[in-house]
């Protein structure tokens, strides 16, 4: 076990120390900062305190009359309290443009009741949508303004959707839809993240075959102590990138909140996440398995690139069928990639914001996952003790069968 630690322990200082590591590990958060720092640019940037005119030509708004005040997060976010100036005409309003009194006016036509149609006049840029929806509002508390307080107070705060599955065992509010896009996002880290790492599996085992170092590792190592060592320390390496990525993320998302309201009403799932996390590791150690063994039967590490190149199809298999999947998330397509090793984790991950994985699919899908990871790593390790037997030349089918069956 002591092996197996330091073999782990040597694996992940090596990759973590590498620059491509960083560089993939710290540009996701970079880019995220990027897209929030020019986002909140834009959210902040984009309104003014100039007033805003209109022109009346339907008679139905009073100046006097103002949006009433509503106690709710989303209401105060809207609100950017510009001041809204009445016009006789469309002429005095262009004037009043043209010497940048008003920042943009609003005209309201005759048959503004039958058609609901306004226009809106700016010269560069049109006025951000906090301003927009502060006329939205104005308008709104004239055509209720005959109404009682409650029915104008609804009319403003709007309704809150909820949706639930029949049998109640899913729930999305308002705000639940990351947990829609949330799946699509843990499929995507799973490609970064893990594939990256098992293909460096794959070349490492290569490289050290080809330069003959392995020749004097397996003198005070077993292939099961070896194999084992070098997926533990890559798994932990693939946590540590998505966990940085994940912090990113986070603290991002709370950044981001304290400029764009709905941010505040996401929940996480943590049921996915849970699911998530119990397939990650049985997949990892899947990709490993295969990509040592791939490393193991060829003569070196370029050869090897081009057929885990093809191998990764089979993991990715679901991005390819994502409308077939889409279309019938519980038909017999979609039920054959959950319960298909390669393609379990990403089709779960796409299937959970569509439908209800029922349990017995869950879990004969993890059971399958489990024992084809093991299976593999076992395998990988046998056929890996048969191509140090054959330095400079590449396995065949046959003994790569005749390996896994111990002959």
């Amino acid at each position: 076990m002591r092996k197996l630690f330091l073999i782990a322990k040597h694996e992940y200082l090596k990759m973590v120390r590498k620059r491509s590591f960083l560089l993939g590990t710290l540009g996701v958060p970079l880019l995220i900062v990027v897209v929030m720092a020019v986002s909140i640019a834009v959210a902040v940037g984009g309104d003014t305190d100039t007033p805003l005119g209109y022109v009346d030509h339907a008679g139905i708004l009073n100046p006097d009359v103002q949006p009433p005040e509503i106690e709710t997060q989303i209401a105060r976010e809207r609100a950017s309290d510009v001041e809204i100036r009445s016009y006789p005409d469309e002429t005095s309003a262009r004037v009043a443009l043209e010497v940048e009194e008003i920042q943009a006016y609003y005209v309201v036509p005759e048959d503004y009741l039958a058609t609901g149609q306004l226009e809106l006049y700016y010269w560069d840029d049109a006025p951000g949508e906090a301003i927009q929806s502060d006329f939205e509002d104005f308008v709104r508390a004239n055509l209720v303004s005959g109404f009682p307080e409650s029915v104008a107070l609804r009319s403003f705060d709007g309704a809150h959707l909820t949706v639930r599955s029949a049998d109640g065992s899913r729930e999305v509010g308002e705000f639940g839809f990351v947990a829609t896009l949330l799946p699509y996002a843990a499929g995507l880290f799973f490609m970064l993240a893990v594939m990256s790492s098992a293909q460096y599996l794959m070349r490492a085992v290569a490289d050290e075959k080809e330069n003959r170092t392995m020749e004097v590792l397996v003198t005070s190592l077993t292939p099961e102590q070896l194999i084992g060592g070098k997926a533990a320390g890559l798994v932990c390496v693939a946590l540590t990138r998505l966990f940085v990525w994940l912090l990113a993320i986070a603290i991002g998302l709370v950044v981001a909140a304290q400029f764009f309201e709905p941010l505040r009403e996401l929940s996480v799932p943590w049921d996915f996440v849970l699911v998530s996390l119990v397939y990650f590791l049985p997949s990892f150690a899947l990709m490993a398995g295969m990509m040592v063994a791939i490393g193991s039967t060829v003569t070196e590490a370029q050869e090897g690139q081009q057929v885990a190149g093809i191998l990764n199809m089979l993991f990715t298999l679901p991005y390819f069928l994502v409308v077939l999947i889409f279309n019938n998330p519980d038909g017999p397509i979609s039920i054959f990639l959950t319960l298909f090793p390669t393609t379990a984790y990403i089709t779960i991950t796409m299937r959970w914001g569509m439908t209800i994985l029922p349990a017995w699919q869950l879990a004969a899908s993890l059971l399958v996952l489990v024992g084809s990871a093991l299976f593999a790593l076992w395998a990988a390790a046998r056929i890996f003790r048969v191509g140090m037997l054959s330095y400079g030349q590449r396995i065949r089918l046959r003994a790569i069968i005749a390996a896994v069956r111990g002959r």
